[in-house]
């Protein structure tokens, strides 16, 4: 068989990751409205939130090592399918008239212990597409970030219309059929792809020869600096964000802005301005420092909607402030996925995107869970003020911790080196390679 080369590969899983993150964005706002519908409680649409979170951080911690084992291509195709079935379970039994609570908060907890390596698996094929595409790395991942802004802006429209007009449970079946659709480009477009494959001749399975990979994913993010520092504040912004998403604002929504329509606007301006951002970043961002960039644009999309939100009773103050935090927004996954890209070797980049991913999301669970009960507890105003609050002393991290100057002398763009796949593993106990 033939291997596929030039931009095709690429554009297969910027297209499956566009419907992928579109159906995201019906679940972002379908599930918080549909638990919102179904219970009427906020603490309730918390859990909910932190059943489908919690599972992900878990698949995310043990998982690095698998994909390489299983291949991208198949983790990635079998996790949109699994996805899809939990998915379209709820609106199903729903209509039928079985569903109960514990099955919702179960079948989201499927789903989000499914979700992870798929996704973890189609970012990690980017450096190796861009290559095949002959695309530099910082462009390419500018495009990977900015077609999912696009996707979730275009979502989230979508999303808070529909319900409006068909309900919740119909959002819910929409995107089950966008994981089906994103399994099926993955499953054609990426056949015959190495960087797709499985490992090739891999060392036979073993626990303490799997506890050793796993063990190396680890290691390398403890020994970097920068990347732990990354991960540490992402894990917390990515907390209060999930509480921002799930509970906040679909209550703020609700009870004071006249409904879903109000927050799928909100939520595709604050999606068209990321994208905007992240282009804009694409075109002239390699003319500014990195953490300078990154720093603004994390003041600008953190507290300041929390604050708006509790000001504020109508949806023209909060979707200005959408609107302009969507733009400092946009510049972080691009400068982020690029640092990264360039700091963690071939060779671990599956193991190491686990780790990632797993401590980015160990806070998730918490941040719907918290700001449910913050809510319940005192009131919407004092959850925003304080959340808000919490968000604004994270987001200076970069300017207090001298680690993050690193992100302005990281080696420059690396998709001009020969493509690889991961080394087999190496042997229990053996110290990974940094460089």
């Amino acid at each position: 068989m033939s291997t596929p080369g030039g931009r095709a590969p690429l554009a297969t899983v910027l297209a499956a990751n566009a419907i992928s993150i579109t159906g995201n964005a019906l679940t972002l706002i379908g599930v918080p409205w549909f638990a919102l519908d179904t219970t009427g409680s906020p603490g309730k649409a918390g859990l909910v939130a932190f059943c489908a979170a919690l599972p992900v951080v878990v698949s995310a911690i043990v998982g690095g090592p698998v994909i390489d084992r299983i291949g991208r291509r198949r983790i990635s195709v079998a996790s949109d399918l699994v996805c899809a079935l939990a998915m379209a379970a709820i609106p199903l039994l729903h209509r039928a008239g079985v569903l109960e609570f514990w099955m919702l908060c179960a079948l989201m907890a499927v789903t989000g212990l499914f979700h992870a390596p798929g996704e973890t698996a189609r970012s990690v094929l980017v450096p190796d597409l861009a290559r095949l595409a002959v695309t530099p790395l910082s462009r390419a991942a500018s495009l990977f970030d900015a077609v999912s802004r696009g996707a979730r802006m275009a979502g989230a429209a979508l999303a808070g219309v529909l319900i409006a007009v068909l309900g919740a449970d119909t959002v819910l079946l929409l995107d089950s059929a966008t994981f089906g659709l994103s399994a099926l480009l993955i499953l054609i477009g990426l056949r015959g792809v190495p960087a797709a494959a499985p490992l090739p001749d891999p060392a036979p399975f073993s626990l303490s020869g799997y506890r050793a990979e796993l063990r190396e994913g680890y290691t390398f993010v403890l020994r970097s600096r920068l990347l732990l520092g990354v991960v540490v504040m992402v894990m917390a912004t990515n907390g209060l964000s999930q509480g921002w998403s799930s509970v906040l604002l679909p209550v703020h929504a609700r009870e004071n802005l006249g409904g879903s329509a109000a927050l799928g606007l909100l939520v595709a301006v604050f999606g068209g301005s990321a994208l905007l951002g992240a282009l804009l970043y694409g075109m002239f961002g390699h003319r500014f420092p990195r953490r300078a960039v990154l720093t603004t644009g994390f003041v600008l999309c953190g507290a300041p909607p929390y604050a708006v939100a509790a000001f504020t009773d109508t949806t023209a103050p909060l979707l200005v402030t959408m609107a302009v935090g969507g733009l400092g927004a946009g510049v972080l996954n691009p400068i982020l996925t690029t640092v990264l890209y360039e700091i963690i070797p071939d060779r671990l980049r599956s193991r190491v995107a686990g780790v990632t991913t797993a401590g980015v999301l160990l806070a998730t669970p918490l941040g719907g869970l918290v700001a449910g009960q913050l809510v319940e507890r005192t009131g919407l105003v004092a959850a925003l003020l304080a959340l808000g609050g919490v968000y604004l002393l994270a987001t200076l991290a970069p300017v207090v911790f001298p680690a993050w100057r690193e992100m302005d002398t990281a080696p420059k763009d690396v998709s001009s080196s020969e493509p690889s796949r991961p080394a087999p593993a190496p042997a229990p106990g053996a110290t990974p390679r940094r460089r």
